[in-house]
């Protein structure tokens, strides 16, 4: 199962996750533990898991839930889960750390640094935007930031997911029709570190960065198009986000 903002889990649990940031950790707990409930399938609760362990004041239960989403992120083993288990692994070490079990936490410390490497997902890949572009073309960085019209970005951003390139398109800037076009990197690449452990535990949404060129390969045309009322509210988040000057890791 591929991450969607549109499932009833991961709606549940940014729902609790705003609840947290407002200071309302019991509300947050009701939440995630009604995700737990709900959740359908291994990845659902592993997501659900993640997060009461998060809300958890005793180390034993922080550690059981964190375990407990370890076994369902190896269950599920997608890109989504894969790229959380450095940040599981050590979460799993301090918790062993507060409880003095050395042999463990230096086990998981370990595990983690492990699974700390390059992206090794294989695409394919897709980048959105308005431009009017053909195969062959390359895409390169040094634009305006999407998200802070004032940062001239030393990275071009593309990701694995088709609605996630999509929801760029729409919300680049330009009066052109949004297009999604499938991209091959030039250079190396990394996790986008604007969303990798941001909300969510590693980059479940599979983005990407690279300061080498994209290749236009081709487009996809079959991506979901936010509804107008959609696209206004993702737009008020940009604009939110501008006037609070939020960082962008550039």
């Amino acid at each position: 199962m591929e991450f969607n903002p549109n499932n009833s889990i991961v709606k549940r649990c940014l729902q609790g996750m705003n609840m947290e940031a407002e200071g309302n950790h019991e509300g947050a707990r009701k939440l995630f533990v009604q995700a737990w409930n709900e959740a359908t399938n291994d990845f659902e609760k592993y997501l659900a898991a993640y997060y009461l362990a998060r809300q958890q004041t005793d180390v034993s239960e922080k550690l059981n839930w964190f375990e407990t989403a370890l076994q369902l992120a190896l269950k599920t083993d997608n890109h989504s889960t894969s790229s959380a288990l450095p940040s599981i692994y050590s979460n799993i070490a301090r918790c062993y750390e507060n409880l003095n079990e050395v042999d463990s936490a230096k086990k998981y410390a370990q595990l983690a640094i492990s699974a700390t490497s390059n992206p090794t997902d294989k695409g394919p890949f897709y980048h959105g935007t308005k431009a009017d572009l053909k195969s062959g073309d390359l895409l390169t960085a040094g634009f305006n930031s999407n998200y802070d019209s004032t940062v001239v970005m030393n990275h071009i951003y593309f990701t694995a997911l088709t609605n996630g390139a999509g929801l760029a398109a729409e919300l680049a800037a330009g009066d052109g029709q949004a297009r999604v076009y499938i991209v091959e990197p030039t250079g190396s690449f990394e996790s986008d570190p604007n969303v990798t452990d941001k909300k969510f535990p590693g980059n479940p949404t599979r983005s990407y960065r690279s300061s080498a060129p994209l290749k236009i390969v081709g487009e996809v045309t079959d991506w979901v198009r936010l509804t107008p009322e959609e696209l206004k509210s993702w737009r008020d988040k940009l604009a939110k986000i501008e006037q609070s000057k939020g960082r962008i890791v550039n």
